[in-house]
């Protein structure tokens, strides 16, 4: 079942890259909370029932046949490999599935299959090397890097931006990889900067700017 889920929520956090590709909005249910990996779709209820718990099932032919359906891209690799590791254990210095992964062992984990990008083993050296551009929180795209500071002063934290505000992350010891939200306060407040690495986003963004 947990393998299942994981495919289903691949399928569904790769819709944005197919609505990039056709200048297509992908707007998520009014009430939308988020996914965990033990955890199925929520939605705010205001009637006096509540919260009520939704959850969707497709079977394993369906999920095939529309991960088969989407564009190839660099980004939709990234993300792939990323989601597959919904429920993964944090581990400091993890880098692996099979041993947990860190912050930004996860990042190294997901960018692994991607010619030209070869990011460093820390959240901090990502962020300040010369690895990727810099973007706007207003201009991110799915496969974008968020950077964050978290009881420092210096970034200390990384997460991939899977669209619609959402990104995934190995978050600290005793959880386990996880989808959140940048509507939420605390990463808010934590945000520092988001950096696009992949080649071809950095050429998209190159040719807008002109």
């Amino acid at each position: 079942m947990h393998s299942f889920f994981k495919t289903w929520l691949t399928i569904c956090l790769l819709i944005p890259l197919a609505a990039h590709a056709t200048n297509r909005e992908q707007r998520l249910p009014n009430g939308y909370v988020g996914y965990t990996a033990n955890a199925t779709a929520v939605r705010s209820n205001k009637s006096s029932s509540g919260k009520l718990h939704a959850s969707r099932r497709v079977t394993n032919a369906a999920a095939k046949q529309a991960v088969a359906q989407m564009p190839a891209s660099q980004s939709s690799n990234v993300l792939s490999r990323a989601v597959n590791q919904l429920g993964t254990p944090y581990r400091w210095g993890g880098s692996t599935p099979g041993k947990g992964f860190d912050c930004s062992g996860l990042v190294k984990y997901a960018f692994n299959d991607i010619d030209d990008v070869d990011l460093p083993r820390t959240s901090n050296a990502m962020a300040n090397g010369d690895h990727g551009v810099k973007v706007a929180r207003s201009d991110l795209k799915p496969g974008d890097l968020l950077f964050f500071n978290i009881r420092s002063r210096r970034v200390n934290h990384v997460a991939i931006y899977l669209g619609n505000d959402r990104f995934i992350h190995a978050p600290r010891t005793g959880k386990n990889v996880t989808i959140d939200t940048l509507n939420k306060p605390y990463w808010q407040k934590h945000y520092v900067v988001a950096k696009r690495v992949l080649p071809q986003q950095q050429q998209q963004l190159r040719l807008a700017k002109r």
